[in-house]
Order: C-alpha cells, then sequence, then structure tokens
C-alpha cells in the first residue's frame, strides 16, 4: 500500500514539475514548487513508516521551513513589483 503511495506522490510531483515549466506566472511557479515541497514532505512520512529510518522526520522538518521562508519571500517580492498583472 505504502508503495502504491509513493508512486502516487512521484506521478503529482511530476504535475508539479510541469507546471513550474509552463507556468504563465511566477506566482504559478511559486505555487507550483511550494506543493511540490509539500509533496517531498509526504515521501519523507511514508519512507519514515516503510522503513522505520527517523532521520527522514528532520529532512522533512527543514523541508517545510525552507519552503514556507521561500514562499513569503516571493509574496513580499510580488507585493512590491506587482510581477503578476
Amino acid at each position: 500500500m505504502i508503495g502504491i503511495l509513493l508512486y502516487i506522490l512521484m506521478g503529482l510531483s511530476f504535475l508539479c514539475f510541469i507546471r513550474v515549466v509552463i507556468g504563465p506566472t511566477i506566482a504559478d511557479r511559486m505555487v507550483a514548487i511550494d506543493i511540490f515541497g509539500i509533496l517531498v514532505v509526504g515521501v519523507c512520512g511514508l519512507l519514515v513508516i516503510k522503513t522505520g529510518r527517523l532521520f527522514l522526520i528532520d529532512i522533512a522538518i527543514a523541508w517545510i521551513v525552507l519552503s514556507f521562508i521561500g514562499t513569503v519571500t516571493l509574496a513580499k517580492y510580488l507585493a512590491r513589483n506587482k510581477l503578476d498583472e
């Protein structure tokens, strides 16, 4: 069951990659990258359940913190420069 979920998350990651490549605006690309980060954390969670290696939780937490900082930084940048129009 966990293997099937991992394949689903990889497929969704591929769809996010497509949105990053063809996204019409910077905001669309950033949302896709943020969703990709959430999917990576999901993969780390599933791998912790499957393998029992707890260091993956640390990787997931670090990834989410960096993703949050990047999202806030981009939001401030877009609010200042109005690139989304």
